[in-house]
């Protein structure tokens, strides 16, 4: 039994790819645990599938929102933060809090600590983080950003973040998504335009997994890379999720404190 009586849990879409489970995912618990000592550090994956698929191909037990949130409770923890790795508060990070809530009367607290994409200050602090890590990019290479795209309201986002890369000083980065606005469709336009010496591919999702190795760097030739190979440019993909940066990690960090001030 543990003698904490505080806890931070960590939930996560979650990814079947290991090295981009232990780069992003397990990377950001660790940061976590290290700036919040006090805490007991649980975690939760919510995609269902991603689970089942590693079960059976590894035997690796990973918990669900449910799992997780009745383990805290036998354990008698009586003051709760959940911190999602969610981008955006849509459609996964509202079901999620649901989730939470439904078990809300055996603490004396539960607090949500903000998704990566929540004021005007984390767009900044996200742009900054993203400058860095890619601050050898030539100003004539474009970076493209592969966002996952949601049907909710808040992707509106992604087309806002778009427009403020350039506002802010940074011509040459774009995002789109995979599943909604702006499409690849409206980036090859408008990388075209910007007329790149090469284009560098990389995922604008917390890891590097599916959608990052098939619809952005995969060999079908409706993959992002095909589509600005097609459209005559030099592509390199950089299979690097947003949780590997250490800037991102940084707003997940400040969201738990924000949290815990609150």
């Amino acid at each position: 039994m543990n003698n904490k009586k505080k806890a931070i849990l960590v939930v996560s879409f979650g990814t079947s790819y290991t090295e981009a489970r232990i780069a992003s995912i397990e990377k950001i618990e660790q940061e976590i645990a290290t700036a919040f000592p006090e805490y007991e550090i649980y975690h939760a994956w919510t995609s269902k599938m991603i689970l089942s698929v590693l079960y059976k191909r590894e035997g690796l037990i990973i918990p669900t929102v449910k799992e997780s949130m009745e383990q805290i409770i036998q354990e008698g923890i009586t003051e709760l933060i959940v911190q999602p790795t969610h981008i955006l508060d849509g459609i996964e990070n509202n079901t999620m809090k649901e989730e939470v809530l439904s078990y809300k009367e055996y603490f004396q607290s539960v607090v949500f600590g903000a998704p990566l994409l929540s004021t005007e200050q984390d767009k900044l602090s996200v742009i900054k983080a993203i400058a860095d890590e890619f601050s050898n990019l030539g100003s004539t290479d474009a970076l493209v950003m592969m966002g996952h795209g949601t049907s909710h309201k808040v992707n509106s986002v992604y087309t806002q973040l778009n427009k403020d890369f350039k506002s802010i000083g940074y011509p040459n980065f774009f995002l789109g998504t995979v599943e909604a606005d702006p499409t690849i469709q409206n980036l090859v336009t408008e990388v075209q335009a910007f007329h790149p010496s090469k284009v560098i591919l990389t995922p604008f999702m917390i890891v590097a997994g599916n959608h990052a190795h098939n619809d952005m760097a995969g060999a079908e030739p409706d993959s992002w890379l095909w589509q600005f190979r097609n459209a005559g440019n030099q592509v390199c993909p950089v299979l690097k999720g947003l949780g590997e940066y250490p800037g991102i990690r940084a707003v997940f960090i400040e969201h738990i404190q924000e949290a815990i001030n609150s």
